[in-house]
């Protein structure tokens, strides 16, 4: 009988289930609602607001859009091929930093309710998605590690 790992279980579904979420934000960056509603977040953010110089609102979106369906796949992709972990991790991780970085740079983005201090939650489950994302570089870099301490020994 077979036993399962729970970690190694939790570890994939976390993985795929992270990766379908930012293919299908990333794909939503290209409807115009999304790259309008994300533009305050952007322009307020000294990260990408230099965006905005080089194309418009719906190209802006449509780069961040791009890079976040490339995370996706590399990040699926590592299951197979850790280069595109590697790859996958990297991005996502530095998309997970700069959505994050949103909370400190744009205005109004905190506010009180009842007493209770509250922001826009849809940025805060980054901080998870950004935990995820350094699992899987680490996990490949170490593969990679790994596997070259295995080919100077053979």
């Amino acid at each position: 009988m077979k036993t399962i790992s729970y970690q190694s279980l939790g570890y994939t579904i976390a993985v795929i289930g992270m990766a379908i979420v930012l293919l299908w934000i990333g794909i939503f960056k290209f409807t115009p609602a999304e790259a309008k509603a994300i533009e305050g977040l952007v322009k307020n953010s000294f990260l990408v607001s230099w965006l905005y110089t080089l194309t418009s609102v719906q190209g802006v979106s449509n780069i961040i859009g791009s890079i976040e369906i490339v995370a996706a796949v590399c990040l699926l992709l590592h299951f197979f091929w850790k280069k595109a972990g590697i790859a996958g991790g990297i991005l996502s991780a530095a998309t997970f930093l700069v959505t994050l970085s949103f909370l400190f740079t744009t205005p109004g983005v905190f506010k009180t309710i009842d007493g209770v201090p509250v922001t826009e939650f849809f940025i805060l489950k980054d901080i998870m998605a950004l935990g995820i994302s350094l699992m899987v570089l680490g996990k490949c870099l170490s593969d990679q590690v790994i596997q070259a301490g295995i080919s100077k020994k053979g």
